[in-house]
């Protein structure tokens, strides 16, 4: 009996033929990455407006959902790595 997909299991199955999925090495590490991540930003208490090249904005929003993020934790992110030195620039 074959099953029939829906749309997610579609969307995830195009994706694993396509090779678009990678693998998580280490997946307890990546876990706590991105909890962190999620702690952060309920410890938000300020808030900023700031204006950016549509361009900008569009490539960090893409960014953001290739790491699964929402793009403002993603901006709040790096400007926390780069006040505390550990941004590094290639």
């Amino acid at each position: 009996m074959k099953h029939k997909l829906d749309g997610y299991e579609k969307e995830v199955l195009d994706s694993f033929e396509l090779g678009e999925l990678k693998l998580v090495k280490d997946l307890p590490s990546e876990k706590k990455r991105f909890q962190s991540y999620a702690q952060a930003s309920l410890k938000k208490n300020k808030r900023i407006n700031i204006r950016i090249a549509e361009y900008d904005l569009k490539a960090i929003q893409v960014k953001a959902m290739e790491e699964g993020i929402p793009y403002q934790t993603m901006i709040s992110s790096v400007l926390h790595k780069f006040v505390n030195g550990r941004l590094t620039h290639k």
